[in-house]
């Protein structure tokens, strides 16, 4: 979807150097190894109404780009991959923007009001950031740094890190005479009289902001579209972008803890998102069953549009939920929601959702597995499955089956 893509990076050396769990990867177009088919159903189309959308150019100085990126006011989405470009690539741009030379445009979507996510551009905003700074990210744990970009800026004592982070000085080739390039070893606060020079040079960028109707439901559709023929982004890829919020934000930090990565089977968090979605899933049929039909990814971002306007203590309640269904299954148990060796995230959700609509009753660890093991060895389970996992219908007789069993145990 960026343009900064894998074909601009100088070399596969360089994205070799990225720590393999942290990588940006592109979709191979197969199944997930870890996830059972039916978990993987693709959702119908959501058909859309008509947008009034407008797009703004702007000419950003340097010094003006840099203030947004600390403020927080520029956010790169989960989404994206990490900040890829090395020394040499970085410094190049640097370099055009001081001797005068055009560099690409930037696109932005404005959320609201100096509130703007980065559509395309994501690695020459941070090269501008990260000069300004004076600090560099080291390869290897560039994918630390996603959650501090997706929230806003990055915090002054990631920075000074040394373990992160190393000194940002130009690195430029010589002439083909064997000239030193005069900016070469230079920093941003040693430029001297070309510091300002830098700070007033702008930056094209296309500011992409929907007018009518009310909100922000196209942002869904700008993401997923401009993304077509490109990556093919994941429902969940988009909507931890698009609805970020306390509420997003505690799930994606609850998506690494052990307790649930346990019941996963899997020690390393899906790059594409998927077990993140189904945490969402969970508490959203847990929640707003009763209204659910149609389509599943439309109810699921419907969810997150509303949670944005959670309290802090109601996010806490419910990702305290989900910590509490963990704690009913023995520790160590990696099986229990596998379906034929793979995880079966609709049977997960199916027994979440039921446990909280019967009122988060006290469960005997045991009783509870054996209750689990009941409901995907049922016929009507593994009908549900075959007629379309993702059918309104076909979710409401899962959780009912769940909550039979929960019901017989309490």
């Amino acid at each position: 979807m960026e343009r900064d893509s894998a074909e601009d990076v100088d070399s596969q050396a360089e994205l070799d150097t990225i720590d393999d769990q942290n990588a940006w990867r592109p979709p191979t177009g197969g199944p997930v190894s870890w996830l059972d088919d039916a978990s993987q159903e693709q959702d119908d189309d959501l058909s859309v109404i008509e947008y009034d959308i407008v797009s703004s150019p702007n000419d950003w100085n340097f010094a003006t780009l840099v203030n947004f990126i600390e403020s927080g006011a520029l956010k790169v989405p989960a989404f994206q991959r990490n900040f890829v470009w090395d020394k040499k690539r970085a410094s190049k741009l640097i370099e055009s923007l001081l001797i005068g030379l055009p560099v690409p445009q930037v696109f932005l979507y404005e959320e609201s009001r100096n509130n703007f996510i980065v559509i395309d551009g994501q690695q020459r905003l941070l090269t501008l950031y990260f000069f300004a700074k004076g600090r560099f990210p080291l390869p290897k744990i560039r994918g630390l740094l996603r959650p501090s970009l997706s929230s806003g800026k990055i915090d002054a004592s990631l920075l000074e890190d040394s373990t992160l982070f190393t000194d940002f000085s130009l690195t430029l080739p010589k002439s083909a005479s064997g000239q030193p390039n005069r900016y070469h070893g230079l920093s941003y606060v040693n430029l001297g009289e070309e510091k300002i020079v830098l700070d007033l040079r702008t930056m094209r960028n296309v500011v992409v902001k929907q007018m009518s109707p009310a909100g922000d439901s196209a942002m869904y559709e700008i993401f997923s579209r401009l993304n077509t023929g490109g990556v093919n982004l994941t429902p969940q890829e988009i909507r931890a972008s698009l609805y970020h919020s306390y509420l997003i934000d505690s799930v994606l930090e609850l998506n690494t803890q052990n307790e649930w990565r346990e019941l996963v089977g899997q020690p390393i968090p899906d790059p594409r998102m998927r077990d993140t979605e189904f945490l969402l899933r969970s508490l959203a049929l847990a929640r707003k069953l009763d209204s659910f039909g149609g389509s599943m990814t439309a109810f699921v971002n419907a969810f997150c549009e509303e949670v944005k306007a959670f309290s802090a203590p109601q996010a806490d309640a419910a990702i305290s939920d989900l910590r509490a269904f963990f704690s009913i299954f023995p520790q160590g148990t990696t099986e229990i929601f596998d379906r034929a060796g793979k995880f079966s995230g609709v049977l997960f959700e199916s027994f979440f959702a039921g446990w909280v609509r019967q009122g988060k009753p006290t469960l005997a660890p045991q009783d509870a597995v054996r209750a689990v093991r009941r409901v995907k060895s049922d016929d009507r389970f593994a009908k549900s499955l075959h007629q379309g996992s993702t059918k309104s219908n076909n979710i409401k007789d899962r959780i009912r089956l769940a909550e039979e069993e929960i019901k017989a145990l309490i």
